[in-house]
């Protein structure tokens, strides 16, 4: 059964989620940077990192959100950086944000599901995706349009928080997790679900090899997994 924000909701997860992130916008970037004390700052400079030696001009973020992963990708130097997300909410605070660091005509935001990519086939060098590809509904849907849009050769980067293994810091992070994040969450956001929702999301999300074999099985080749502080998110990378 699919993990959702709304239990007492009958809607699809895609309908769900995009009410979730339309009802944080305001307080998503605050609290994102808050409640992992700065670290997703440095994660996301990691994964962008792994795109150096491609040059990518043409780039893709999905799920981009307020477009905190777009913008890290401009390091890049890319001739364009398209971000898609389902929630019109999180794109109108990337768009305030973007037009606010004069940024706009670098980046453009569009709506779009990525589970059903507005793109021609073969049409980006490199696509990113932070802290989305667990908000799919169909994972491996999701995963097949990416390989759709992107160029032979190119590569796709996925960041996405993991299930720590090791002791003690598996349990630090569950109770952080469990107890501390849907509390602050709630404080900040007013949406306790969203907060809720995030580390049930997390718990059911085929990590590690798990994540690898289905990147495979929708044809990425080369595949990579690197592990991030002591395991509390992950950079998992693969090539057309």
């Amino acid at each position: 059964m699919a993990v959702v924000p709304y239990k007492d909701q009958n809607n699809d997860k895609k309908s769900q989620v995009a009410q979730m992130f339309d009802n944080i916008a305001g307080k998503y970037d605050f609290l994102n940077h808050f409640l992992s004390a700065g670290i997703d700052i440095i994660w996301r400079k990691k994964a962008v990192s792994l795109l150096k030696a491609e040059k990518p001009k043409q780039i893709l973020d999905i799920a981009t959100g307020t477009a905190d992963f777009a913008i890290e990708a401009l390091s890049l130097n890319p001739d364009k950086i398209t971000g898609v997300d389902i929630s019109e909410g999180m794109l109108a605070v990337g768009r305030e944000k973007l037009k606010r660091k004069g940024l706009a005509h670098r980046i453009e935001l569009k709506y779009g599901d990525s589970e059903n990519l507005p793109f021609e086939d073969n049409s980006f060098d490199a696509i990113t995706v932070a802290f989305g590809v667990r908000n799919f509904e169909n994972l491996k849907q999701g995963l097949s349009e990416m390989q759709r849009v992107l160029k032979p050769g190119g590569t796709a980067v996925v960041l996405e928080f993991s299930n720590p293994q090791s002791f003690p810091m598996k349990q630090l992070y569950q109770f952080y997790f469990k107890n501390i994040l849907p509390m602050v969450g709630k404080f900040v956001s007013k949406d306790r679900a969203a907060y809720t929702y995030l580390p049930e999301s997390v718990q059911a999300f085929p990590d590690g090899k798990k994540f690898l074999n289905i990147f495979e099985e929708v044809g990425f080749k080369q595949t990579k997994w690197h592990s991030l502080t002591f395991g509390i998110s992950s950079i998992y990378t693969g090539k057309k």
